[in-house]
């Protein structure tokens, strides 16, 4: 089989591309590299299945060609980081959705199957939680721009929904749940890669607002097993599937598991909201998924803890480290 990786560059796109070869696969990426890095695929390049574009998505010609020559596109290409999303929300909103809107195009004119990566940013505040793929979301006001992020993965939901529904298009849309492991970076606010360099370098470990606010994290090598399994159910494509952990940490929590587990003597140094992005900033207290549907499916659930997540990154970054 041959797949397109949109975004292939990136954390998650770089590790799925990495696993696809495994499997044998032929792997073509395009990434414009803005939040992407060659540094993730580096190890790849070699590899004759392998092939990399370095364009944007909005250049639908390359698209459209590149989408004519495989059996499924994975369309992981986004704005992302919450700190990316409040500084540049019209970038946010005009990536996400012009660019989702043009690989549907794009897989349409060829009814080529596609895999649109979503968000738990789309339930908002939500009270209701475990999260379910079918319940309610409750987004904050639109003068605050951290919800553009939200509003416009929503739109790429319906989006998917709408081309299978009114054109058949095989597509599934996969809302992940933060994401995390070796080789994320911590440049637009990814909260672990940060806490982790921070300990290591014995700086203070910076949590934004009171820290009680919670989160699951779930290994990237978890999350692109589930992404490889989940295009050959049939009954899959017009979805919409959750795909994280249930193993839920609040921020506190995991400061000072990350301080353990690396031996820093780093201590907590805790920054209002309104410091750290903006006066209007609002938070998601909890963000937990029910996984009951995708387990269903494929019968997936995560093999690695919270700890040894932790612990594969900061063996990673130790190794970065000059001896």
């Amino acid at each position: 089989m041959r797949v397109l990786i949109t975004g292939g560059a990136g954390f998650i796109g770089s590790h799925l591309a990495g696993d696809l070869l495994d499997l044998g696969h032929t792997v073509d990426v395009i990434d414009d590299l803005s939040t992407g890095s060659m540094d993730n695929i580096q190890h790849l390049t070699d590899n004759p299945n392998f092939s990399v574009e370095i364009d944007t998505i909005a250049n639908v010609e390359k698209l459209e060609k590149m989408v004519a020559k495989v059996d499924l596109v994975y369309h992981l290409a986004a704005a992302v980081g919450v700190q990316l999303v409040v500084e540049r929300p019209l970038y946010t909103i005009e990536a996400n959705i012009m660019g989702t809107k043009y690989v549907l195009e794009a897989c349409d004119k060829y009814k080529t199957k596609v895999v649109i990566a979503s968000t738990s940013e789309v339930f908002g505040k939500s009270l209701d939680v475990p999260f379910r793929e079918d319940g309610d979301v409750l987004l904050g006001p639109t003068t605050c721009s951290r919800w553009s992020y939200a509003a416009s993965k929503m739109v790429d939901e319906f989006l998917a929904l709408a081309f299978y529904q009114e054109r058949k298009l095989p597509a599934i849309v996969v809302r992940l749940f933060n994401t995390v492991g070796p080789k994320q970076t911590g440049r637009y606010g990814m909260v672990i890669p940060n806490f982790v360099r921070q300990a290591l370098e014995g700086e203070s470990i910076t949590v934004f607002g009171d820290g009680t606010q919670s989160r699951c994290f779930c290994h990237v090598e978890d999350v692109c097993r589930a992404l490889v399994a989940i295009v050959d159910k049939d009954e899959a494509y017009g979805q919409v599937y959750n795909l994280g952990t249930t193993e839920e940490v609040t921020i506190n929590d995991l400061a000072t598991r990350v301080i353990a587990l690396s031996g820093s003597t780093s201590e907590i140094k805790y920054v209002p909201f309104a410091e750290a992005y903006s006066a209007d900033f609002e938070d998601i207290a909890r963000r937990k998924p029910d996984n009951t549907k995708i387990g269903n499916l494929l019968g997936w659930a995560p093999q690695n803890n919270l700890d040894q997540i932790l612990t594969a990154v900061i063996d990673h970054e130790r190794s970065k480290q000059p001896n």
